[in-house]
């Protein structure tokens, strides 16, 4: 029994010495972005860590999340320079608006559509710090005149299907 305590001691003493040198990647981003209808909107991803950065040691991703549907659609990949999707909706819509050596991996969004409602989630590591928990912000997407077009609630509809 004495041997056992001893065992679960030291076994426990390691973990919590592997523990402590295990660190995360602290990202912060807006709960929330608005766009306008056919704008351009910066999504910012900013973030830190514990040990220094470098175009070496930093990678990032983007992803999109629609706001009924399941299917996520990477967007961007950064490591020491960005990396776009080259189809589908946000071909040529995705731009690296970030530095990483300043802690800032954000993108544009050009031309926002109502297609473009949905979640944006924001991936940083920065070895060796393991990835931390995900930024995600909310992206709406609202029209310029405040009447009602008939066209807006069709054109709704339909990104709902």
């Amino acid at each position: 029994m004495f041997l056992r305590i001893i065992l679960f001691t030291l076994l426990g003493g390691l973990l919590e010495f592997g523990l402590q040198q295990v660190s995360g990647v602290f990202i912060y981003t807006a709960a929330e972005v608005e766009a306008v209808n056919g704008t351009d909107v910066k999504l910012k991803c900013k973030f830190s860590s514990m040990y220094p950065v470098s175009l070496e040691s930093v990678s990032a991703n983007w992803i999109f999340r629609p706001r009924r549907h399941k299917r996520e659609t990477m967007l961007m990949y950064y490591h020491k320079k960005p990396y776009p999707i080259l189809n589908g909706r946000f071909k040529k819509r995705v731009e690296w608006s970030g530095d990483v050596l300043e802690k800032d991996a954000s993108i544009t969004l050009k031309r926002v559509t109502p297609k473009f409602r949905g979640t944006y989630v924001c991936q940083v590591r920065n070895l060796p710090d393991i990835r931390g928990r995900d930024g995600e912000v909310v992206l709406r997407v609202v029209n310029k005149t405040s009447n009602f077009d008939p066209l807006d609630l069709f054109t709704a509809l339909l990104d709902m299907i």
